[in-house]
């Protein structure tokens, strides 16, 4: 067995690389560059790699805390969706959906490259959108129909409209995970948390090391996202116990405008969690963890040697460069 990449007096190494499950692939995303790992339908694997330039970069100020969590999350939203769309390149659908007149209309007046950002950059506009009616605006019109039939104060319409989002959040997640096809990218996801622990523990990155580690880890979107809910919580709570909203549609509004808040300090929540492995992080990521249960599950041999060459990929030039 490998001794650990750690130094003495550490229990676990805590690496930055993080990943996203695919189509029949996996996007790791290490400190340098990302790489594209898709299991082709003959078996072989297609590769793709890619250096990566942060905007923090050119622009410091965006890195500083609580501004850094929006402009990653927009990032990674936009990185995942165009890792997303060239996996799904390899498993067309059986029967091709008509262009609307909307993708017609941009693919004649768009080069191949402006083309293929237009539609990646709606994509993520659509995704956002139908997570912020779903987990967000939904909720709130709940809670507005329950308000008519229940007298509520302002403490109880906040938190009767947490109580929709956790299970509005939760029955998605339980009935996406039962999607067959749903099931296999939630396996490569697996198969990621699995490598990466590898690599944590300092072990070989081989198949036989990597089958034997836990699938669930605690810096996880999974967990990301619910921590999203929670705070949005908290946050509405505080901000509508000083302002009452004349109506349901000013709430909404409120509720949107509060969102890069939510997640800027979602954000840092999970930095310092990823970062610290104390009795407060433990009971703070626990719900996160359990969520895990519906979007990781067990990978085959082949999903994992996906998982090693995109980790393999994106290792840094320099040793512990990755470092949480």
């Amino acid at each position: 067995m490998a001794k650990k990449r750690v130094p003495s007096g550490e229990s676990c190494f805590r690496t930055s690389i993080g990943g996203q499950a695919l189509i029949e692939g996996i996007l790791m995303r290490g400190p340098e560059r990302q790489a594209i790992v898709v299991r082709r339908p003959d078996g072989g694997l297609e590769i793709r790699t890619e250096e990566l330039h942060l905007v923090k970069e050119r622009y410091p100020l965006l890195g500083l805390p609580l501004i850094r969590g929006c402009v990653t999350f927009l990032d990674s939203m936009y990185r995942g969706v165009k890792a997303l769309m060239f996996s799904a390149e390899f498993y067309p659908e059986e029967e091709q959906a008509q262009p609307s007149r909307f993708e017609l209309w941009l693919e004649q007046h768009l080069s191949n490259e402006a083309f293929g950002k237009a539609v990646i950059g709606f994509s993520v506009l659509v995704g956002i959108a139908f997570s912020v009616g779903l987990f967000f605006l939904l909720p709130a019109i709940l809670t507005n129909l329950l308000g008519h039939l229940i007298p509520m104060n302002k403490l109880g319409v906040s938190l009767t409209e947490g109580v929709f989002r956790i299970a509005i959040f939760f029955t998605y997640l339980v009935l996406i995970s039962r999607m067959k096809d749903i099931r296999r990218v939630f396996s490569y996801h697996g198969a990621e948390h699995k490598t990466i622990f590898c690599y944590e523990r300092g072990l070989e990155l081989t198949v036989e090391n990597v089958r034997d580690m836990p699938r669930h880890h605690p810096r996880c979107g999974t967990s990301f996202l619910f921590v999203v809910v929670a705070v949005a919580i908290l946050v509405h709570a505080a901000l509508f116990t000083l302002i009452t909203p004349p109506n349901v549609f000013v709430r909404m509004l409120l509720q949107l405008l509060s969102l890069p808040v939510i997640v800027a300090i979602s954000y840092e929540f999970n930095r310092y969690a990823g970062a610290h492995d104390n009795a407060l992080t433990r009971v703070l990521t626990a719900p996160g963890l359990w969520m895990q249960n519906f979007t990781t599950f067990e990978p085959d041999d082949s999903m994992i040697e996906v998982g090693i060459a995109s980790l393999k990929l994106v290792l840094p030039s320099v040793q512990g460069q990755d470092a949480w």
